[in-house]
């Protein structure tokens, strides 16, 4: 993959921030003494008035968000996923969710590419967690043209917002610099009649590997980027799974809450076909390199393609 463009979403969403910062003044940067990793130090240098580091107070910086949206302020809190939403959920809930207030949450570092820093830092549950929470929209971006989209979409968009962004880099696999992420809607990456993969972040490169192994098979696959967990895209998901009559769901996730629960609920009483869930199965991450981390934990797209194989054998 020499040839392909390749980009951590935590990139993406400090350009981003930069570029919304110049269209929108209203728009303000929180941060928990992470600015370095989480890149919002680039709207930092940009706009050293509108960036405020919060020290390591989570909890603290998410309460400062929530009065500053009541002022007509477009706060954007930022950590790595496992505080901006693991241990900072409570007030999450209650300070941002309850109230339904316009505070957006850049959470990076999530998933297991997170690597070496290990499974005290490789947040799983997030989705999950952010999922639960009523009114709040939940996206996963699967590059760096769509995480940028996605931060757009989050500005424009009344309300919690959560977004989750990866520190690896990741190909780019959509090339419209004019791409624009419609909260709520799927996008079909390719169109397919024999089963379906609906995948998204860092997933949704994975799964088109795995769409073209299958393709040489003589297995047409199709790949819908459901990059919008919550709200969901009910009659995309619909539509697929009636076409085919095989699912998939791919994600750097729990299978317990995430991509593929959210599916199944879409499903449920109205689809009979076979499903299965390619994710984290119940089990924390470790320490290690990226490519040794995929396949243990199956997020591969051999792995994809042996378990999509094994689907179209049975009857």
């Amino acid at each position: 993959m020499a040839d392909v463009k390749m980009v951590a979403t935590r990139e993406s969403y400090g350009n981003a921030l930069v570029e919304l910062g110049k269209k929108n003044p209203n728009v303000v940067v929180l941060d928990a003494d992470l600015a370095g990793a989480t890149k919002t130090s680039t709207f930092k240098k940009e706009f050293p008035d509108r960036h405020i580091d919060c020290g390591i107070a989570e909890a603290n910086m998410t309460g400062i968000a929530a009065g500053l949206s009541t002022c007509g302020k477009i706060p954007f809190v930022s950590s790595f996923a496992m505080f901006a939403a693991g241990r900072n959920f409570e007030q999450v809930r209650n300070s941002i969710g309850y109230p339904h207030l316009n505070v957006k949450i850049g959470a990076t570092h999530a998933g297991i590419t997170v690597g070496e820093d290990g499974a005290s830092h490789q947040c799983l549950e997030d989705v999950a967690l952010m999922r639960t929470i009523p009114g709040m929209t939940v996206i996963v971006p699967s590059d760096d043209i769509e995480a940028k989209a996605a931060v757009m979409a989050a500005a424009e968009t009344e309300g919690p917002f959560y977004m989750r962004f990866g520190r690896a880099a990741v190909p780019v696999i959509n090339d419209r610099p004019d791409y624009k992420v419609e909260v709520g809607k799927a996008v079909v990456v390719k169109d397919g009649t024999d089963m379906v993969i609906f995948a998204n972040g860092v997933c949704v490169a994975e799964a088109l590997g795995a769409a073209e192994k299958l393709a040489a098979d003589g297995i047409n696959a199709a790949v819908v980027n459901v990059h919008t967990v919550k709200p969901i895209d009910q009659d995309t998901i619909l539509e697929f799974a009636k076409k085919t009559n095989k699912v998939f769901t791919v994600e750097e996730h729990s299978v317990i809450g995430g991509l593929g629960d959210a599916v199944a609920d879409v499903l449920m009483g109205k689809v009979c076909c076979k499903f299965k869930k390619i994710g984290v199965q119940d089990r924390f991450g470790e320490v290690g390199k990226l490519p040794y981390l995929r396949k243990a934990v199956g997020l591969t797209k051999e792995n994809i393609l042996a378990t999509a194989k094994k689907a179209v054998s049975l009857k």
